[in-house]
């Protein structure tokens, strides 16, 4: 039975691609990602109410995981303290690993699946924008939440504010909770190693990577459940238009190749001959028939000599009729049938 393709991550060997163009388009994507989550603050207040809303209708749905996750994290230092580690450093480091993996042994995969990981998250990106929230840890204390990072943050490398390095909390957005891209990214991380890893280990760490995740931002008090699920609605997205965005990626692309092909087409120009004649020629260049190719026949006086032969007709009166050698299609004149052997 034939391996089906999933949609947005055929296999697409069009174009070569190379590390050193690889890697400065995904740190300009991961820069404007970075820049634009910390612009895009909104209003705190309004950041508040949609964290509260989302909290509500959790517990409407009776999907409120987050109390009983972060309880456990708080009270047990040695769940608490690896959680936070998971939340603070995986996703820098799993993500490239499998985009480096995929580019060196999965090549012809490597373009669609890099192209999904970039489209879901400018989605996620628009979703910051549109939509600040505030996250659970930073609601007032009397909705019981306990930011975990704050308290194990003697432990790592991550200071009391966010998961940032210490010092640096307040050049990041704490309030670009929903959708949670930890879990998006580990979904997407989840199917790489599922489609192409092979191994039963492998597909182990498919499903236990986005699992795990979902369950330390909830425990850590970095995202809501609902967060969780938007993030991984976010990847569904991209990988929905993945196919048109690399479609256009090519239209452009072969635009900008069809403007530049007339510069790269080479203008009529002229060749000159050893007798000083001016022949068109295709390159452009000056050529000198006598010096630059002396295997080349000359044609003089609507007679074509052979290479050599400085008069038409000059085999003629070197052999006598009957000792001409038998002809060739290379001695034939223009049109001359070669003999039959």
């Amino acid at each position: 039975m034939p391996h089906a393709e999933i949609a947005g991550v055929e296999a697409t060997p069009r174009t070569r691609l190379r590390w050193w163009t690889e890697l400065p388009l995904i740190l300009l994507v991961y820069a404007c990602y970075s820049a634009g989550r910390l612009l895009a603050r909104g209003d705190v207040s309004h950041a508040v109410d949609h964290g509260l809303a989302i909290l509500d209708i959790e517990k409407a749905l009776h999907l409120n995981a987050e109390h009983p996750l972060n309880r456990l994290f708080t009270r047990e230092p040695w769940i608490g303290v690896p959680a936070d580690f998971w939340y603070a450093s995986l996703h820098y480091l799993i993500t490239p690993v499998l985009l480096v993996w995929i580019f060196r042994s999965r090549t012809v995969h490597y373009r669609a699946a890099r192209t999904w990981l970039m489209t879901s998250t400018f989605i996620g990106l628009i979703g910051f924008t549109l939509l600040p929230t505030c996250p659970p840890r930073l609601l007032a204390g009397s909705y019981g939440f306990v930011d975990t990072m704050a308290q194990y943050s003697s432990y790592g490398w991550w200071g009391g504010e966010a998961s940032a390095p210490k010092g640096l909390g307040g050049m990041t957005n704490q309030y670009a909770a929903m959708p949670s891209l930890h879990v998006g990214w580990a979904l997407w991380c989840g199917v790489m190693l599922w489609r192409y890893g092979g191994t039963r280990l492998t597909k182990v760490a498919a499903v236990a990577y986005p699992l795990i995740t979902t369950i330390v931002v909830m425990g850590t008090a970095n995202h809501y459940f609902l967060d969780a699920v938007a993030g991984a609605a976010v990847m569904g997205a991209g990988l929905l238009l993945t196919p048109y965005v690399m479609r256009t990626a090519d239209r452009v692309r072969a635009r900008f190749g069809t403007v530049a092909a007339p510069v790269a087409t080479a203008s009529v120009g002229t060749v000159t001959t050893t007798a000083g004649a001016m022949v068109p020629s295709r390159a452009g260049a000056t050529v000198t028939s006598g010096s630059a190719d002396a295997s080349s026949s000359i044609v003089s006086g609507g007679c074509q000599t052979s290479a050599g032969e400085r008069i038409p007709r000059q085999r003629e009166s070197r052999f006598g009729s009957g000792a001409e050698p038998s002809a060739s299609p290379q001695d034939a004149g223009d049109g001359a049938p070669a003999p039959a052997r």
